[in-house]
């Protein structure tokens, strides 16, 4: 699923869809509005989010608001820690060795 997650994020049509559902519920023509695509281009955008597990959709009459999904970017968020974690790890281990090897210091 990270897979598809970052696939949908790496368009830039698609970041600011989640930027403006961070705002609350809205609908297709809502979210096509500052767009200059078409409305079908727009719905194409939405349905690689809730493919992604990123927004949810519920039918409103004739409207299809959508919102973002709870824990939308859990899995995400999570390997970005673990990848966090991992290079602090390597920073701090570069500072240890670097801080041995100061100029100056006796090399005896």
């Amino acid at each position: 699923m990270l897979d598809t997650t970052l696939l949908a994020l790496s368009d830039p049509t698609r970041r600011a869809i989640l930027s403006r559902l961070a705002l609350g519920e809205a609908t297709v023509n809502d979210l096509a509005a500052p767009f200059a695509i078409s409305q079908p281009a727009i719905s194409q955008h939405l349905k690689v989010l809730e493919n992604a597990g990123l927004i949810l959709r519920r039918i409103d009459g004739t409207r299809r608001p959508c919102r973002l999904a709870p824990a939308a970017l859990s899995e995400l968020d999570q390997w970005l820690a673990a990848f966090r974690r991992t290079m602090k790890m390597n920073y701090d281990r570069l500072d240890a060795l670097l801080a041995e090897d100061t100029p100056g210091k006796d090399p005896t």
